[in-house]
């Protein structure tokens, strides 16, 4: 079996989620977790964390734990849906992200998310699907 690469190698595969700020702070098959800092530029009004980048969060994650997680012969995966549940707003502080599979198919994963800030308290919940790809054998 390959090594798990190191939280920083899988985030600079990410040029996006790198560029918003999210960091990786743990990245295992079984567990990923990731955080985002408050800052004004990702806001939206009244000075909370736009959902567009709680939402990001969440799907860098949990495509990171989609990936750690791919079934023998796959060459990556890709989102084919997410769904994000919003619960609390975010006006300071972090946003803490932790990824685990629901379900560990050869042709679709399904990841589920959730987001919580500084106190522990549940701010959202992301579940996606994301289907296998497969290198072109032709």
């Amino acid at each position: 079996m390959p090594p798990v690469p190191q939280p920083a190698d899988l985030l600079a595969a990410m040029p996006f989620a790198a560029g918003l700020g999210i960091e990786l702070r743990e990245a295992a098959a079984e567990r990923v977790v990731g955080a985002l800092a408050w800052s004004p530029q990702l806001c939206t009004a009244g000075g909370v964390l736009h959902g567009g980048a709680l939402m990001a969060l969440a799907d860098s994650v949990g495509a990171v734990c989609a990936y750690l997680n791919l079934p023998e012969g796959a060459s990556g995966t890709s989102t084919v849906e997410s769904k994000t549940n919003f619960l609390r707003a975010v006006a300071s502080g972090h946003v803490h992200a932790t990824a685990r599979t629901l379900h560990l198919g050869g042709t679709l994963l399904v990841v589920q998310t959730d987001l919580r800030d500084d106190r522990d308290r549940l701010v959202g919940q992301t579940t996606q699907t994301q289907i296998v790809l497969r290198k072109n054998t032709a």
